[in-house]
């Protein structure tokens, strides 16, 4: 029997007339349904496809995403621009739309004709923005930083492009200025090599050096001639420093050598209008020489040149934020990607910079032993046996030799006391049992703001006025460590007519006159004495030397070099006293001012226990459940090694914030693992950590573990 054909139109009908009211309303509800269907934007005809990285930093999710490209957006939606587009959800099928998501960040990072996706692909929502921030090398050096750290690229692009701004866009860019004349070596001759690694910079050449130095207040200008010479060169540079006085001294120098328009520096200071104003100004090419703090590591300097990071072992270099990148090894990456040269420059010497020297990826620019004496102060160590012994000086926490020294530098000029400790007494114990005092409340240590003040804990903030101890009862106290502000006040009791100033968390001190006076800071809030001081006495070197930190030695040396070096050389009568016993090995390195023999002992001793940098080593922070967790799904590479775990204090805030809480109840346990590969197999133990991360993620596992590579402060 045949059946009706489902394709054939529909038999005419047999009186017009009376289909007529029939065809008008199907006509009707035709038109209906199409009002009520969404309307699918026209894609571009040139290169419909944008492939986009959105702004999600989820391991699992670190990839590109192809989107559609409307007509309307053609122009605009640009390689490198920002664009929001809808993420989550699902597509409709044949309609180009997506139901449900959530309008997100990203940027373009190509145009395609095609895309791998077989389904329907959704449009971008909106380009934000037509300028073109991420170029394709910013986009390499993301990438490499995230698989180094074993991050995603969108969080490392959180911290390499700085929020948008209307106002600075919206600003036409300038024209770049002619590149400088090659400077003269200026301070560069004191060292032996210097005039020829000046000339390799002028020339274009890539020389790579760790320099050491010499003391004194000369190295603003010496980086600015550095950074001069790149420049004449017809490339650009880039100057990391840890923080923001440092920033202002070689901004100050680069002015002096270059003049107005040729360098710009990036901080937080300048407010976030103004940091995006000066990175477009690097981004468009305008200028060429950037100088700054942590965050400018990643700006966009075109055709770079030389790279340099001033005191590369502050912790400030070290980045806080997923994927917790360091600014001398993205630096390094840079320099190895661009072809430009690297000079690591400080007072002291890391073991990192040693492990640069020792392999010859770098050569050494420091001066020589007879110039080295001539610019250093004279150093002299007290030790705790003699301290001890002088008891009337020892309850002043002034030994004879410091008391003595301060006494006779003040009539020449000002006189710096480094103290390790901020506030007043930030940790004190019972008097009769030694007993740490603590709080109530959270358990943190108490601490005295200031003379006769009411103890405050130093956790939790909370008030203690009537504490005793829980052990004998006692309710007298005694220091346990004494801080800036303490030692302050004792200073001014024994030198009644002289004006003391301190620099530290509560105020820092850029610069001071050289005139007679006592300056007390935490170690690195120094200000800069005019003419340089007369003296420097480090105190209580137990508190450094005594951290439980592999880098112990190494950051106490660096912190007294820092110090010490802003005294007067020798020839002008400049001092330092240092309270520690003479034997230990920073202290000798003090001494004889060997930063860098010091660094080659610590090296040589990592490399036999195989801890960084002669090895690669991860750490997985967290609670027990999830670090064993993430170790069940590592495919460790072959060889690696499993340290631990062990167990770890809670961090500061939550501490905090678990005092605050009326229950006060003891802080979750945490643990800590240490991985440890073999030189060469970082990467593979990268990869491995960031693959097991994901798919934790992917199964919904939520309990946090932070995730660190190379970390610097292994305890």
């Amino acid at each position: 029997m045949p059946t009706a054909d489902p394709t054939a139109p529909d038999p005419a009908p047999a009186d017009p007339g009376d289909s007529a009211p029939v065809q008008l309303e199907l006509v009707r509800a035709e038109l209906r349904r199409a009002r009520s269907k969404p309307k699918q934007a026209a894609s571009s005809t040139r290169l419909p496809v944008a492939r986009v990285v959105v702004d999600k930093g989820l391991s699992h999710l670190d990839q590109f995403f192809d989107y559609s490209v409307p007509a309307r957006l053609d122009e605009a939606a640009q390689p490198g621009v920002r664009v929001r587009v809808r993420f989550g959800g699902r597509v409709v099928s044949g309609q180009g739309r997506r139901e449900g998501g959530t309008l997100i960040d990203g940027y373009v990072v190509e145009r395609r004709a095609t895309s791998d996706f077989a389904g329907p692909l959704a449009p971008l929502s909106q380009v934000l923005s037509p300028e073109r921030v991420l170029t394709p090398e910013l986009l390499r050096l993301c990438r490499a930083v995230a698989d180094r750290y074993a991050g995603t690229l969108a969080d490392v692009l959180q911290l390499a492009i700085p929020p948008k701004h209307n106002r600075p866009e919206a600003e036409p860019a300038a024209e770049p200025l002619p590149p400088p004349p090659a400077p003269a070596p200026g301070g560069w001759s004191r060292y032996p090599n210097g005039p020829e690694f000046l000339a390799a910079l002028a020339a274009g050449e890539p020389p790579r050096a760790v320099w050491t130095a010499l003391p004194g207040g000369g190295w603003p200008q010496e980086l600015a001639r550095a950074v001069a010479a790149a420049l004449s060169g017809g490339r650009g540079a880039l100057v990391l420093l840890p923080d923001g006085r440092a920033v202002a001294q070689l901004d100050a120098a680069l002015r002096e050598q270059l003049g107005p328009g040729r360098h710009v520096a990036l901080t937080a200071e300048h407010g976030p209008e103004e940091r995006y104003r000066r990175w477009l100004s690097v981004s468009r090419g305008t200028v060429r020489a950037v100088v700054g703090t942590r965050a400018a590591m990643f700006a966009p300097v075109a055709d770079l040149g030389l790279v340099a990071v001033w005191d590369d072992g502050d912790s400030s270099h070290s980045d806080p934020h997923a994927p917790y990148p360091h600014a001398r090894d993205v630096l390094l990456l840079r320099a190895a990607e661009a072809g430009a040269a690297v000079l690591i420059g400080g007072f002291a010497v890391t073991v990192e910079s040693a492990q640069l020297l020792r392999t010859g990826w770098a050569g050494p620019l420091a001066g020589e032993r007879e110039q080295v004496r001539r610019a250093a102060p004279l150093v002299r160590t007290v030790t705790d046996f003699e301290q001890a012994a002088d008891a009337a000086a020892h309850a002043a926490r002034l030994p004879t030799l410091a008391w003595r020294t301060a006494r006779e530098a003040l009539l020449q000029g000002p006189v710096l006391v480094q103290v390790p400790r901020r506030g007043y007494v930030p940790r004190l114990s019972c008097a009769r049992c030694r007993e740490q005092a603590r709080c109530t409340a959270c358990a943190g240590p108490l601490e005295a703001r200031d003379a006769g003040a009411v103890l405050h804990c130093a956790w939790c903030g909370r008030p203690e006025a009537n504490w005793h101890c829980p052990e004998c009862g006692s309710t007298r106290l005694r220091a346990q460590v004494v801080g800036v502000r303490r030692t302050a006040d004792e200073l001014g009791r024994a030198f009644p007519a002289v004006p003391v100033r301190t620099s530290g968390r509560d105020g820092v001190l850029a610069a001071v006159p050289g005139t007679p006076a006592l300056v007390v800071s935490t170690p690195g809030a120094e200000p800069v004495a005019e003419g340089g001081y007369a003296a420097a006495l480090l105190l209580d070197a137990w508190a450094l030397l005594n951290r439980p930190d592999l880098r112990a030695g190494e950051e106490a040396l660096r912190r007294w070099l820092g110090a010490a070096a802003l005294v007067r050389p020798q020839e002008q009568g400049g001092r330092v006293v240092v309270v520690a016993d003479a034997a230990l090995r920073p202290v000798q390195a003090l001494v004889r001012w060997d930063p860098s023999g010091f660094a080659g002992i610590e090296l040589a001793e990592r490399a036999e226990l195989g801890f960084p940098p002669v090895s690669r080593m991860a750490s997985l922070t967290g609670s027990p459940a999830a670090v064993a967790d993430l170790l069940s799904l590592i495919r460790l590479p072959e060889g690696a090694d499993v340290l631990g775990p062990v167990e770890v204090a809670a961090p500061r805030a939550a501490r905090a914030q678990e005092g605050a809480d009326a229950a006060a109840v003891a802080p979750e346990r945490l643990e800590r693992v240490l991985l440890r590969v073999a030189p060469g197999r970082g990467a593979a133990l990268a990869t491995a950590l960031k693959a097991a991360h994901a798919a934790r993620l992917a199964r919904r596992q939520t309990d946090p573990v932070r995730i660190r590579i190379d970390p610097p402060d292994i305890g």
